[in-house]
Formats: structure tokens, C-alpha cells, sequence
């Protein structure tokens, strides 16, 4: 049996707040499998994003083991983290972060020419990601010529230019419409599907949460 692509065991985070302290994750556990798509539901300020930052080993302060791809991630230094954040993740946020001065090919070219890759291979795989996303003949066009649906799904296909093991996509279609966002996810979780990477998803869209293979509820600082 394969290992799982990430494996959180009794992770917790808390803040303090005008000298109380806040909870937010009080032990969570949870294993994804190669290929596996994970929705994570819950409420605003349940700790979904909260979540998803020590997955993405972007924010310390946390307890507990992460392991990701068998690497144990929480005793890792800051160059480590680098290193596994780049070997192994892709991220998709609410809002795209798109590089204003590029245009949708260049925005995918850029995090693989840091990964290593000679620019005419990345500049084929940004083009066979955006055709794929419905963005073949908008290559040119910079992120101001973009709707906010075409912005978002070049921000998907950023996140799977270097063929992670793992997305992580906090509310990836929250700042879009109900038409719009049926679409870019329906388009995100095929190409994800597509690429055999595995993905957790926070929602807090009970809808678009049960198109994904599994659904894990966060209540309370708890998965249920």
C-alpha cells in the first residue's frame, strides 16, 4: 500500500487574544492518499485556512507531525520547508495573485523556470495547461484582460505547472459567482484528476464539496 501524500497526526495551533487563548486546531489527524480529493468543510473562521497554512508548511507556531511524502515536515529548517513546498505543493487561493505585468502563459512559465525547468519545456507545459482549462487563445493576455473566472483558472494551472503531489486551494471559487464557480471547479478537480495529484480543498460550499472523493468536516478545532 502506498503512503499517504500527507499525513497530519494530533495537530494543533492556538492564538492568544487579549490575553485569552483561541483553540483554532486542538488535534487534528488526517491522511490523504496519492490521488485522493479531499474536501474540507466548515464555516468562516472554523480554522480552515489555518489548516491548510501548516499543510503548506507556511506559518510556524503550530504542534504536532506533518509528514509530507514521507518527509517530516515539522522539524524541518526554513530552506527544508522551501524545498518541500516546491518539490511537492501547488496552491490556489481565493484570489488569484496573478503577476499583473505577465501575461496567463508567462504567469505559468515563472514557478517553473524557478523549479529548474529550461524555459521551451515550460513555456509547452503553461500552453497545454491553459488549452485544457479553455484558455488556448487567451496565452497573450494579461491578467487585466482576463474575467475573473479565466483569472482563476490560470491561477490553477500555476499551481499544477510543476506537477505537484498535492494542491492545496483555499475556497478556490469564493470570489466568483455561483455559474462561474460550478465551472472553474468542475474544469480544477478534471485537470487534478487528470494530472493524478492528490488535493484538499477548503469550502464552506456544501454543494461543491461532494464532487470531491471525500469530505472531512472541521468543528471546533476537530475533524469529524
Amino acid at each position: 500500500m502506498s503512503e499517504p501524500v500527507v499525513s497530519l497526526k494530533s495537530l494543533t495551533r492556538s492564538f492568544q487574544q487579549g490575553g485569552v487563548t483561541i483553540e483554532v486546531l486542538r488535534g487534528v489527524d488526517l491522511d490523504i492518499m496519492p490521488g485522493e480529493i479531499v474536501a474540507l468543510l466548515g464555516p468562516s473562521g472554523s480554522g480552515k485556512s489555518t489548516m491548510l497554512q501548516a499543510v503548506g508548511l507556511l506559518e510556524g507556531g503550530f504542534s504536532g507531525k506533518i509528514a509530507l511524502a514521507g518527509n517530516a515536515a515539522e522539524t524541518a529548517n526554513s530552506a527544508e520547508r522551501t524545498r518541500l513546498r516546491r518539490d511537492y505543493l501547488g496552491f490556489v487561493y481565493q484570489f488569484h495573485h496573478l503577476l499583473p505585468d505577465f501575461d496567463a502563459r508567462e504567469n505559468v512559465v515563472l514557478p517553473q523556470l524557478i523549479a529548474g525547468r529550461p524555459r521551451p519545456e515550460a513555456e509547452l507545459r503553461s500552453e497545454e495547461l491553459l488549452t485544457a482549462l479553455g484558455l488556448g487563445h487567451r496565452l497573450d493576455h494579461r491578467p487585466s484582460q482576463l474575467s475573473g473566472g479565466e483569472q482563476q483558472r490560470v491561477a490553477v494551472a500555476r499551481a499544477l505547472a510543476n506537477r505537484p503531489q498535492l494542491v492545496l486551494a483555499d475556497e478556490p471559487t469564493g470570489n466568483l459567482d455561483e455559474a462561474t464557480s460550478e465551472k472553474v471547479l468542475g474544469q480544477f478537480l478534471a485537470l487534478v484528476r487528470g494530472e493524478g495529484s492528490a488535493a484538499l480543498v477548503a469550502t464552506h460550499n456544501e454543494r461543491l464539496a461532494r464532487k470531491m472523493d471525500r469530505v472531512v468536516r472541521l468543528h471546533e478545532g476537530l475533524l469529524e
